[in-house]
């Protein structure tokens, strides 16, 4: 069984920063990729960045330059850094790992922008 769990959502102001945090537990001998999507209620869950095993990293181009992916292999978690936050970054944030049996998601985050 797998468990992933984000944390660090919260209410920010444009132009601000907020860090969201990720972990994975369980039953979990490698990991391959590992991403961040969001969903704001009446749209489709979109695809924030993602990070590989190696490390390399995706955008998407909303957030490109202003969010930042990172991952620890040994503690299983990876990290979203969100710099220069606008209104329009207002959604629940979800994790995913992908492992050999699946991919897993967390329940999510709120995250608002918000004066």
């Amino acid at each position: 069984q797998v468990q992933v769990e984000e944390s660090g959502g919260g209410l920010v102001q444009p132009g601000g920063s907020l860090r969201l945090a990720c972990a994975a537990s369980g039953s979990i001998f490698r990991v391959f990729a590992m991403g961040w999507y969001r969903q704001v209620p009446g749209k489709q869950r979109e695809w924030v960045a993602s990070i590989n095993n190696d490390d390399r990293t995706n955008y998407a181009n909303s957030v490109k330059g202003r969010f930042t992916i990172s991952r620890d292999n040994v503690k299983n978690t990876v990290d979203l850094q969100m710099n220069s936050l606008k209104p329009e970054d207002t959604a629940v944030y979800y994790c995913t790992v992908d492992i050999p049996s699946g991919s897993y998601w967390g329940k999510g985050t709120l995250v608002t922008v918000s004066s």
